[in-house]
Order: structure tokens, then C-alpha cells, then sequence
């Protein structure tokens, strides 16, 4: 199946242009100004689609929503790319233990995805791609990995050899007590035996009876998980793209790995220049996630009849880089915010508002502060609300600042 991205929503260009973003580099733990040179090259990690966008989801693909809006806004075209992990593990447990056709699952769980993300009007990626789409791709990848001596056969699989990785262990900084310790909750068969390292990691899964495979050159199986991201990035976007990211639980192995991989392939680095991860968010006292079923999904608040922009706003109240916890109260009172916008919005005059544009570009651009964006925008509109100035121009560049750069439509 080729996958197909999402409608985009309009976007209104704003007076002049805003200035560069920083923002939190995993690699070296400090601010990193991004620098693209004239097209912003950006890689996000999408979904294993065995369950719909729960708000976690939402929170990550909001977070690189924005990063894509500043650079547009600084005058940068943005080559967006994102994976679809349309078979896994996960997936294929999901089916059976549903008894389901994982392909029909795949595909309604990836079709409400799209639907989620249009009405939360996150900005499409230019490629949109599957891993089924991507088995050849992935395969020739893996050829070029043997041909490096970074991969070995085990029992008809084939595995990375974390030994060939000179700089592995760079993108995540932990000691290797840590990486184990991951590694085994988060996919990995460290005690697997007959490998040369514990932290060596799946390339190929030869064919299993009952499991999905393919046709290779390297014989029936099907990708593991890490080498997808590595392969589709490459070719999307080569190496040195500007910016990789994903949620916090992909810093390892996910992200540590698929660089690994990528430098050992093509003999470069880095695979990307900055690594943004985002918080989880929480239900309950624990992460949202699949596995615990502690999920809150966008598309069942939509069937309840909650404004998609309300979901919005309630997951721009929180910095991407601190985790924190969804209750009924963050809707109830992203709706309140959203009234109040849209009153003000609708003022046939208010107070100038090109000081709040310069606030709202200000607060993304730093590390993509969007309390102080939100901040900026609510006393504008209390001003407003207030009667407070006469510009008849600028409501309508409020209401432009907003839905441009905070991704937020104020009209009805």
C-alpha cells in the first residue's frame, strides 16, 4: 500500500519574517539554534497503527507542527518527511489478538491518523511513507550495511553489530548498564544467544510461520524496526538533514541505532544536525500508551463533538520538554481560551497587533515557548475584549498571527 499524507490547511503569510529557532538538542543537552541553509530538511518518527492518535501522539506531531511553522514563517521552504510502521511486532499481536487482517487494520487505523491530524490542522509531510512500501528500499539498505561489515547473520536473521558503530552511544549519552536496561523494554532481545553483543540489534526477521514476509535479496522476512527509519531517511533526505525527532522513548535505542546505522552505511556524519524529543504525556499517574490501555483518543473526543482547535490550544498550554498529565479541566479550559479568542477576533477594531505578532514569533523561536506565546495572545485579547484601541486591521492580523504560526483557525 502507498501511503498518502493529509490535506494541508492555508496558510497566511505574515508581514515580514521571524528570526531563527532554538531548540533543545538532545545530543549535546543544550539549545541549538537550527540553521538551514534555504530548505529545512526535518525526519519525524510517525505511528505503529495497531491503535488511533491518542493525545500523546498528538502532543509529538504538534511539537514538529510548530518547529515546521517558525521555519516557514522565517522565510524557509520545509522538506517534511515521516514514517508510517505499517507492520511490527505490535501490529501483528494487535490482529491476532483481534482477529483481525493486520493490513485491514493497518489501514483504518492509519486512515483516522490522517483525519486526526487534518483536523488539528498539522501541516502534512511532503512523503508520507510506509515501511510495507519500503521493503526493497530497506533491504538494499541492509546489503549496504553487510557490505560494510556492520552486520552479521544469526539463524537466518541478520543483525547489527554494535561494535561497528565508532560513535554509538553519541546521540543518547548513557552509560551501557542504562542501554541494556532499555533496550529490553523497549523492543530488544539483549539475551538473545549466539549474538556478539547484547546490544547488537534486529536488521532482518527471516520468515516466521503465520507472520507477513517478503521477497529480498536477503531472503523471505521482513525489516526490523530501527533500519526502517535509517533507509527512508536516507533517501528522503540524505544525511546532515536538519532536524530528527520523535517522542522522548525513541532517544533509545530507536534514534541512538538508526544513526548508528546510517553513519556505517554511508561512512558520514551526523545522520542529522539536531535530535528534538518530546515529553510524554500522562493518565492517571502513568505515561499514555498503548501497552498500559490508558489512552485519551483525539478522534473520540471529535465523535463527541469537542472543537478540534479547543484539543489544540489544551496541548499548546504545555512545553514540549516537560511531561504532564491530561485531565477534563485542560479541555474545559482550552475552550474558555478559544471563546475569548474568537470573541476578540471577531472585534470590528482592537489594539495594534503587530507587537503581539513580534511576542508570539519571539516565544516560538525560543525553544518553541508557547505558555509565553499563549500569554502574549490572551493579553492582546483581554486589551481587545476591553475596548481597548481602534485599529479595524488588527483583529484580522491577530487572527492571521494565530492560525499561521500556533496552527489555531478562529473562525467558526
Amino acid at each position: 500500500m502507498i501511503m498518502r499524507s493529509w490535506p494541508a490547511p492555508e496558510i497566511v503569510a505574515l508581514p515580514d519574517h521571524g528570526g531563527p529557532l532554538s531548540v533543545h538538542d538532545t545530543v549535546t543537552g543544550s539549545l541549538r539554534t537550527t540553521a538551514p541553509e534555504t530548505t529545512a530538511r526535518m525526519y519525524v518518527c510517525g505511528i505503529t497503527p495497531y491503535d488511533a492518535a491518542h493525545l500523546g501522539h498528538a502532543f509529538t506531531y504538534l511539537t514538529f507542527d510548530l518547529v515546521n511553522r517558525v521555519w516557514r514563517d522565517a522565510g524557509h521552504a520545509v522538506d517534511y518527511v515521516q514514517n508510517i510502521t505499517d507492520v511490527d511486532d505490535p501490529l501483528l499481536e494487535r490482529a491476532e489478538a483481534t482477529g483481525q487482517d493486520w493490513r485491514r487494520l493497518a489501514e483504518r487505523e492509519i486512515q483516522v491518523f490522517r483525519e486526526d491530524m487534518a483536523a488539528l490542522r498539522i501541516l502534512p509531510p511532503r512523503a508520507f511513507v510506509g515501511v510495507v512500501e519500503s521493503v526493497d528500499l530497506i533491504a538494499e539498505f541492509i546489503t549496504r550495511l553487510r557490505a560494510a561489515g556492520a552486520a552479521y547473520d544469526l539463524d537466518g536473521d541478520i543483525y547489527f553489530s554494535a561494535a561497528a558503530a565508532s560513535r554509538f552511544g553519541s546521540v543518547s549519552n548513557l552509560d551501557r548498564a542504562t542501554m541494556l536496561e532499555l533496550f529490553a523494554e523497549r523492543g530488544g532481545d539483549p539475551d538473545r544467544p549466539g549474538k556478539k553483543d547484547p546490544l547488537d540489534w534486529l536488521l532482518w526477521r527471516a520468515e516466521r510461520p503465520g507472520e507477513p514476509a517478503w521477497d529480498t535479496p536477503l531472503g523471505r522476512g521482513r525489516p526490523g524496526w530501527h533500519v526502517e527509519c535509517s533507509a527512508i531517511s536516507l533517501r528522503e533526505l540524505g544525511m546532515g538533514f536538519d532536524l530528527n525527532g520523535g517522542g522522548d522513548d525513541l532517544v533509545f535505542p530507536h534514534h541512538e541505532m538508526g544513526a548508528a546505522e546510517a553513519r556505517c552505511a554511508t561512512g558520514t556524519h551526523p545522520q542529522a544536525h539536531t535530535y528534538l524529543h518530546v515529553a510524554m504525556v500522562g493518565l492517571d499517574g502513568e505515561k499514555m500508551s498503548k501497552s498500559r490501555g490508558n489512552l485519551v483518543f483525539v478522534s473520540k473526543l471529535r465523535e463527541a463533538g469537542t472543537d478540534p482547535m479547543a484539543i489544540r490550544l489544551a496541548l499548546l498550554a504545555h512545553h514540549y520538554r516537560t511531561p504532564w498529565e491530561w485531565t477534563g479541566e485542560e479541555l474545559r479550559t482550552a475552550e474558555r481560551r478559544l471563546e475569548r479568542w474568537r470573541a476578540a477576533a471577531a472585534l470590528e477594531a482592537a489594539p495594534d497587533a503587530a507587537p503581539l505578532l513580534a511576542r508570539v514569533r519571539a516565544a516560538l523561536a525560543a525553544d518553541l515557548d508557547t505558555a509565553a506565546a499563549l500569554a502574549a495572545v490572551d493579553s492582546w485579547v483581554e486589551a481587545a475584549l476591553g475596548a481597548e484601541g481602534g485599529d479595524p486591521a488588527a483583529p484580522a492580523l491577530m487572527r492571521d498571527t494565530v492560525d499561521t504560526l500556533l496552527g489555531v483557525a478562529l473562525d467558526r
